[in-house]
Formats: C-alpha cells, structure tokens, sequence
C-alpha cells in the first residue's frame, strides 16, 4: 500500500440519518483506537434521496453521544455511481439496502457491497442478518449494539487486509 493509499468503506441504509451514520462513526472510533485512521477512509450514504442534507436524527446522535461518540456535521447524503467505484466495501445494512443499490447502480460486479454483520463468524448467530431499522423498531440501543458487533468484526478484516496490502 502507498503512504497516501487508503481502503474506502461506505456504509449505506434508506436515509443515512440513523444506522449509516451510527455505524460511520462507530467504526471510526474503532478505527482511531487500532491507530489505523491513515489506512481507512470512512464515510456512509443513503439508497434514497428523501433525507438529503438533513443531520443524523436525535436519537441515533443520542445514542451515539451516550456512548461518547459525536457525530458532528454529519449531513444525509446519496450513493452514487462514483462513490460506488471510489470504495474498496459497500456495508449495508439489511437486504432491502443491497436491492436498493441494485436498483441505483446496477449489479455489483466489483463484488464490493456487503452486509454488515456477514464479518462475523458463520457460526454466530447474528451472522449474516440484518441490522434492524431504529426509525421503525424505536430500538436505537439494539441497533447501536448490532452496529458495534458487526464494525468489530468489520474491524478484524480491514486489518488483515492492510496486513495483506502490507
């Protein structure tokens, strides 16, 4: 890997108001603390436009700041074609977001796009499921603990790939 070369992760769900952002800036701090910042560059986006601009909703940043992690001018924004060919992993966030990008940026051929928690072991229970939406559930607090499972285990495998690049 160059000096300046990074390993591009986006985390997409519906608005990028409440899991993206969570998961965004959980995996961050994960990130900062395994002192890899200069080798992944982190951001999240939405499959719709409906939230366009508007900041993470209050009570995802509530969750987030409960657990000391800002989220501070972080604005929605929308996929496009050009962050999809600029990552290195599409994580979304349950399979209606994978139909979604789908549907926006036609088949992922780069085989880039992934479920969050697909990076736990096969064996866990929660290995492949999706991260339930808090905007329907009201369960911010599950989300936020699904999210921090699946960027730990997200986590392990950005290593081994700078271990690989390296």
């Amino acid at each position: 890997m160059e000096n300046n070369a990074k390993l591009k992760v986006f985390f997409v769900c519906h608005g990028n108001i409440c899991r993206s952002p969570m998961a965004e800036f959980v995996l961050r701090r994960l990130v900062d603390a395994a002192g890899l910042s200069q080798n992944v560059d982190i951001a999240s986006a939405a499959t719709s436009d409906e939230e366009i601009g508007n900041p993470v909703y209050p009570l995802a940043k509530r969750t987030l700041a409960i657990h000391g992690i800002g989220c501070r001018d972080k604005v929605a924004q929308r996929i496009t074609s050009e962050m999809y060919d600029d990552a290195d992993l599409i994580v979304a966030m349950d399979r209606h977001n994978v139909a979604n990008l789908n549907r926006l940026l036609g088949p992922d051929v780069d085989n880039k796009v992934r479920l969050l928690l697909d990076f736990l072991p096969v064996e866990h229970p929660k290995h492949s499921c999706d991260i339930a939406d808090p905007w329907y559930t009201r369960d911010f607090e599950t989300a936020y603990n699904d999210i921090v499972l699946g960027c730990k285990a997200l986590l392990k495998y950005l290593e081994s790939q700078i271990a690989a690049i390296n």
